[in-house]
């Protein structure tokens, strides 16, 4: 059995603002690289394998939580909103015509406007996970967080999902061959020394 944990890329300017980041490369604001300077991988991921999205977001994340460069790998990169990037959720909520969804109405299918849908990352993610040959965490993006739990939980993007993204918490799925299954329950950061 492989342990994959799930971590979420601190805070950038547009994730403060409201505004879908997807593919956009942005990096970390000020406030959040110094917030997770005080943290570290706790003792049970310290010598996992380290990946990231190439990403500046996680790729810094990944960098300053674990001491060291993460390998970075296409798989991990965010789903791609297409035309909605850059945007704010709210106002696309709120113009009927738009076609945006919230994601427990999605189903696997759901794709953005010249983007990706939940289906496509999972064949790109899957393959990726199961050519895991031990304890790895990968720092990603909360779409693809989503994707890899759904595929353990079997939540298929319909109704309530069975976990919360939170940040600052490793979310750990045991990958057992075509077994997946998540820890109910994510593992904190901790405190730097």
């Amino acid at each position: 059995m492989i342990r994959l944990g799930l971590l979420r890329h601190g805070h950038t300017p547009w994730n403060r603002a409201g505004r879908i980041q997807g593919r956009s490369d942005i990096a970390l604001d000020p406030d959040a690289a110094a917030d997770l300077a005080k943290l570290r991988l706790p003792e049970s991921f310290a010598d996992a394998d380290l990946w990231s999205s190439p990403l500046l977001r996680a790729a810094q994340t990944a960098r300053i939580v674990a001491g060291r460069t993460a390998q970075t790998d296409p798989a991990l990169i965010e789903m791609n909103w297409g035309t909605w990037e850059g945007l704010h959720g709210r106002d696309l909520r709120a113009d009927p015509a738009s076609g945006f969804r919230d994601i427990e109405q999605w189903g696997w299918d759901y794709t953005p406007p010249d983007g990706e849908s939940p289906a496509a990352l999972r064949a790109r993610l899957v393959p990726w996970a199961n050519g895991l040959t031990r304890d790895t965490l990968a720092v990603c993006h909360i779409g693809v967080m989503r994707v890899l739990l759904a595929h353990a939980t079997g939540w298929n993007f319909d109704g309530p999902a069975p976990f919360a993204v939170k940040r600052n918490r490793i979310y750990i799925i045991e990958l057992d061959g075509a077994d997946w299954h998540m820890r109910p329950e994510p593992v904190r950061l901790e405190e730097a020394c």
